[in-house]
């Protein structure tokens, strides 16, 4: 693999990122969420499992929205004119990032309330 290559693959994945982010609202409030909760890591005494978890649970929600992304633009190619489950693997991809997220939330809870719970007493 030639360094050109490797740049040209690191600019296609930016060039990804950038698109995701001017076009889909859901991608970029899942950022903001994101930020958010690198800085309530960065705040609070986290155990580096919890550290690892989090950055894991948020690469998986980001990750899952750019699949769903990449899903809904290569189903609108085809429509429902060919086959009426177009639409039903979009709802599908959806609910795959609906499931991350929300999984995300609950541990996310788990690992965060406590610590809100401390400042609050």
């Amino acid at each position: 693999m030639s360094v050109k290559s490797l740049f040209n693959s690191f600019s296609s994945a930016f060039a990804g990122l950038k698109h995701t982010f001017k076009h889909e609202q859901n991608f970029r409030l899942q950022i903001l969420i994101a930020i958010v909760v690198l800085i309530a890591t960065a705040i609070f005494p986290l155990k580096i499992w919890e550290i690892i978890l989090v950055i894991i649970l948020l690469v998986a929600v980001l990750a899952m929205e750019l699949l769903n992304t990449a899903l809904e633009y290569f189903a609108d190619l085809l429509k429902p004119r060919l086959h009426h489950y177009v639409l039903v693997i979009k709802d599908i991809m959806a609910a795959a990032v609906l499931i991350t997220s929300l999984g995300a939330l609950i541990i996310g809870l788990i690992i965060f309330v406590p610590h809100f719970l401390r400042l609050i007493k």
